[in-house]
C-alpha cells in the first residue's frame, strides 16, 4: 500500500474538495443565475496549504532563520517569526491571542499562559513521533535513580498534560492532551574564561567568590535569576531551601537580602537579559563567570575565545521549550500548524539545535541528520573524532575535545531543579526588582 504523509493528504483533501465542487457545478441542470442555480459572487481559494501563513512568538534561542526557511521548503507554506524576551512572550500569549498563531515557549511558562484558555491543547494522536519523546516530558523520569527524577520547580511533566480538549487545567497523569510539544531542552549551569579564572569551576558557590568581585554576572530574569542565586546559596551552606522553584515570602526575603549584600559589595559587574549581552560580557572580558546557555557559550567559542560549560557538582538547573497552539487556530491553518510541530520533531531541527548543544525532544530522529562523530560528541560525551562544526560552519570544538559535562544521561540526568514559577510569583518579581534597583 502506497505510504501517503499527512501533508500529502491535506493537499490530496483539497484537490477533492475542488473536484467535487467542480463536480456539483457540472451537474446542477439549472441555468446559471436562476434560483435553482444562483450565479456565486467573487471567490476566494485560500484553502490551499501554499497560501497558509503561520505567526509565530518565541524567544530569539530559537527564531531562527535557517530553521523558517528550512520548514517553508519541506512543508509549502510561509511561517512568520517574531523573537521576544521571555516576559514579552509570555505577555502576548496570554492578553493577545490574535497575535499569534504558534506559542514557542518554555514549560516554566504555563502556570502563567495556560490558565488564561489562550492557548488550545494538543490532540496527541496527530504526534506522529510522540512516542519517541525523551521521557523526562512524558512520564518525568529518566533512569532508575537519576536526580532529575525527583528535581524541584516546574518540571515538564507537572505542565506537560490538561484534562481534556477544551481545558485550562493541568492533569496530573497522561491525557491525550498536551500543553506543549518540546523540541528543545537543555541543562544550564555557569559559564567561564578559563584563561581568565585560572583555575577549574566546580561548585555555583563560585559565583559570590570574592575572587572574581567586580567580574560576575547573573541572569536578570527573575524566574531564573532567583533559582541560580537559590543555587549559589545552598552551596556556600549559607541558605537551604525546601524547594528552590517555589520558595517563601521568607525564603525570598533572606535570598534577596544576600544578592543586595553582594551587590553592594560590588561582585557584579553587570546583569544581562538576553543572548547577545550574555556572548558581550564574555567574549570582551568583563565578565569571567556567569549564568549562560549552552548557544552563548558555544557563540563565545565561535570567536575562538576559550570558554567552559561548566559541570558542577550540585547539578544543572534545566529548561524546555515547546510549541503550543493559539486558541484562535482552525481548519487549514490548524492542519499546517500540527504538519509544522511534526516537522520539528522529525529529526532536521533536533540535528540543527543540537549542533548548538540543546537536546532533541526525539533523539533519535535527531540522530538520523548527524554524523557519527556529532552524535557521539554531543550526545555520548566522547572525545570529538573530527572538529566539531556549529550550524553556521564555525568551528567549535577541535578533535579531541570532550563536551562540558559529558554525556546526555550525565548532563540531563543531574538537573536537580528546573526554571519555574511559583506560588509568590508577584512577591518574588516584586523583590528581584528591589535586587536590581539596589
Amino acid at each position: 500500500m502506497t505510504k501517503i504523509t499527512r501533508r500529502k493528504l491535506i493537499q490530496t483533501g483539497l484537490a477533492a474538495g475542488a473536484f467535487a465542487a467542480t463536480t456539483r457545478c457540472a451537474q446542477n441542470p439549472a441555468p446559471l443565475g436562476t434560483p435553482n442555480n444562483p450565479a456565486q459572487g467573487p471567490e476566494v481559494n485560500t484553502n490551499q496549504i501554499a497560501d497558509v501563513t503561520l505567526r509565530m512568538i518565541g524567544t530569539g534561542v530559537s527564531q531562527i532563520n535557517e530553521i523558517k526557511e528550512k520548514a517553508e521548503e519541506d512543508l509549502g507554506f510561509k511561517l512568520e517569526l517574531r523573537a521576544l524576551s521571555t516576559e514579552e512572550n509570555n505577555q502576548i500569549a496570554i492578553t493577545q491571542p490574535d497575535q499569534y498563531d504558534i506559542f514557542d515557549g518554555e514549560y516554566f511558562s504555563l502556570p502563567l499562559v495556560v490558565p488564561s484558555g489562550n492557548l488550545q491543547p494538543v490532540d496527541i494522536s496527530r504526534i506522529t513521533d510522540f512516542d519517541k519523546i525523551v521521557p523526562i516530558f512524558t512520564t518525568g523520569s529518566l533512569y532508575d535513580g537519576a536526580p532529575v527524577n525527583t528535581s524541584q520547580g516546574t518540571s515538564p511533566i507537572r505542565v506537560m498534560y490538561v484534562q481534556g480538549e477544551d481545558s485550562s487545567e493541568f492533569a496530573t497523569e497522561a491525557t491525550g492532551w498536551a500543553t506543549l510539544i518540546p523540541f528543545q531542552y537543555n541543562a544550564d549551569t555557569l559559564g567561564y574564561r578559563p584563561d581568565l579564572v585560572g583555575r577549574t569551576i566546580e561548585s555555583w558557590a563560585e559565583l559570590f567568590n570574592d575572587e572574581f568581585q567586580g567580574k560576575t554576572s547573573i541572569l536578570d530574569i527573575p524566574s531564573i535569576g532567583i533559582i541560580d542565586a537559590a543555587m549559589v546559596a545552598e552551596a556556600m551552606g549559607i541558605m537551604e531551601f525546601a524547594d528552590k522553584g517555589n520558595m517563601t515570602r521568607e525564603e525570598l526575603d533572606q535570598i534577596t537580602n544576600i544578592l543586595i549584600e553582594r551587590k553592594r559589595a560590588g561582585q557584579f559587574r553587570a546583569f544581562w537579559k538576553t543572548f547577545d549581552e550574555s556572548v558581550n560580557f564574555m567574549s570582551s572580558g568583563e565578565v569571567v563567570l556567569q549564568s549562560m546557555w549552552s548557544p552563548a557559550v558555544t557563540a563565545v567559542k565561535s570567536q575562538g575565545i576559550e570558554c567552559i560549560y561548566a559541570p558542577l557538582k550540585e547539578g544543572y538547573r534545566g529548561w524546555g521549550g515547546g510549541i503550543g497552539l493559539s486558541r484562535n487556530l482552525s481548519g487549514i491553518q490548524r492542519d499546517a500548524a500540527y504538519e509544522y510541530i511534526n516537522w520539528m520533531l522529525e529529526g532536521w531541527v533536533g540535528a540543527f539545535l543540537g549542533r548548538q548543544g540543546y537536546y532533541s525532544a526525539a533523539p533519535e530522529n535527531a540522530r538520523k541528520y548527524m554524523s557519527e562523530a556529532e552524535w557521539a560528541f554531543w550526545y555520548e560525551g566522547q572525545a570529538a573524532s573530527e572538529d566539531m562544526v556549529d550550524p553556521f560552519g564555525k568551528t567549535l570544538e577541535k578533535a579531541g575535545a570532550v563536551r562540558d559535562g559529558g554525556s546526555f544521561e550525565e548532563r540531563m540526568g543531574n538537573v536537580v531543579v528546573w526554571n519555574s514559577v511559583m506560588d509568590e510569583q508577584v512577591y518574588l518579581v516584586q523583590k528581584w526588582n528591589e535586587f536590581i534597583a539596589a
